[in-house]
């Protein structure tokens, strides 16, 4: 009987130090824009996952992007894929020039299924003559 008790009390402590299974979830993005003389570039890049209390988990990304030129030239691409393992991955560019003068903007996105969502945008603007204007946008949850 002693040792029914005990053996009792132990899974009982057990079963209440370890912590139960608790739904996770996580979202990121960044975007940014540039314009300067007739020109103006823009993109954005999202992405959330999310774990549940039985373990599975599900994930999410999305980018895009759009360029204009009053008298040039604009032009956009955006791309997402699978890396490896449970990770996608996107990169949406925007450019758009009239001679020398320019504005641009990439942002890359990351989910790593159930662990992180990262996101990163660099913008950057230049007119011929003057020094150019950039700017780095990031961030990161866990």
């Amino acid at each position: 009987m002693r040792t029914l008790v005990t053996t009792s009390a132990v899974a009982l402590l057990l079963a209440a130090a370890s912590p139960a299974l608790a739904q996770k979830s996580m979202t990121g993005g960044t975007g940014g824009s540039a314009a300067v003389g007739g020109t103006s570039a823009s993109t954005v890049g999202t992405g959330g996952t999310s774990t549940s209390a039985t373990g599975g988990t599900g994930s999410s990304i999305a980018a895009g992007g759009s360029a204009a030129a009053a008298n040039g030239r604009a032009q956009t691409g955006v791309s997402t894929n699978k890396g490896n393992g449970p990770v996608l991955n996107s990169n949406a560019r925007a450019q758009a020039h009239e001679g020398g003068t320019f504005s641009r903007s990439h942002t890359r996105t990351q989910v790593k299924a159930g662990e992180q969502v990262g996101s990163t945008t660099k913008t950057m603007s230049h007119v011929p003559g003057s020094k150019p204007t950039m700017s780095t946008t990031s961030t990161t949850a866990r």
